[in-house]
Order: structure tokens, then C-alpha cells, then sequence
């Protein structure tokens, strides 16, 4: 699984010019799932993420993850994540088949719902419109294959 973080002050995701899901402080997760990708990976993920000490602290440095700032998560499926970018017209066939990505894209979001974030999110496949303050910006890009 891929995901890309982004700190924000708030986000938000519209289908078909209407609200589907909005946050205030937390992350922004773009998330793309791979062909081989597990719901053990999915926890790994969801795990890794919640825990990350990327909010500032009174000194100023990152040090507070998202529970500390009563963050949320806004999540948004994004199989670009898996592009083949060797040509100019990028290819997508190395993201994971929607039989396989959308239960582990919830599997994700029910892990991070589970260890008591509240957690918002698109719908898989739609056609969204993404909006965010980042914050910072801190935006740190995450691989299964690499944690």
C-alpha cells in the first residue's frame, strides 16, 4: 500500500459538488493499494500513520502525533499512487484490481477507526474533487514494501 500524508488545518472531499466528507486539524491520506497488498499491511499502514509525531509540540519541533491534537483523517482512494510513469502518458495496471483495493481501503479506515480516530473519507472510484489547508506543509510519502 501507498500512501501520501498531508498535516492539514482542515480538508475536505466533494462528489458531484456536494460535501462527502470534511475535516478540521489531522492528515489528508492519499491512498493507493497494490496487487499484493493484505489487510495485515492495511493495519501496518493504518498503525504507522495514526502514530506519526509530525504536530508541533510548545517548542516548536514535531512532536505530537495525532491523538495528542485530537486529529482526524480524511481518506481518499487514489490508485494513481501505483502509476508507470516510464512514458509520458502514465500507465495504471500496477495498482491492485477494485475487487481487491476497495475492501482494503476500508479495511484501512476501519483499522484507523479502531485504534479511535474519527475518520472521514471519498468514495472509492468517484470522481472527487479534493480540497486542503496544508499545514506546514509536511507531506511524507509511505510504502509497505519500504516500513
Amino acid at each position: 500500500m501507498r500512501a501520501v500524508v498531508t498535516r492539514v488545518k482542515n480538508a475536505s472531499v466533494e462528489i458531484g459538488g456536494k460535501v462527502n466528507g470534511s475535516i478540521g486539524q489531522g492528515f489528508l491520506v492519499l491512498l493507493g493499494v497494490g496487487p499484493g497488498d493484505t489487510e495485515e499491511q492495511a493495519a501496518k499502514l493504518a498503525d504507522k500513520i495514526c502514530g506519526l509525531r509530525v504536530f508541533e509540540d510548545e517548542a516548536g519541533k514535531m512532536n505530537r502525533n495525532l491523538e495528542a491534537v485530537a486529529g482526524s483523517l480524511l481518506v481518499v482512494s487514489q490508485f494513481t499512487l501505483y502509476a508507470d510513469t516510464k512514458k509520458r502518458r502514465p500507465g495504471f495496471t500496477g495498482a491492485a484490481k477494485p475487487d481487491l483495493a476497495e475492501p482494503l481501503y476500508r479495511t484501512f479506515m476501519a483499522d484507523c477507526e479502531a485504534l479511535g480516530f474519527h475518520v472521514e473519507h471519498g468514495e472509492f472510484g468517484a470522481d472527487m474533487q479534493v480540497f486542503s489547508q496544508n499545514d506546514g506543509p509536511v507531506t511524507i510519502l509511505l510504502d509497505t514494501d519500504h516500513m
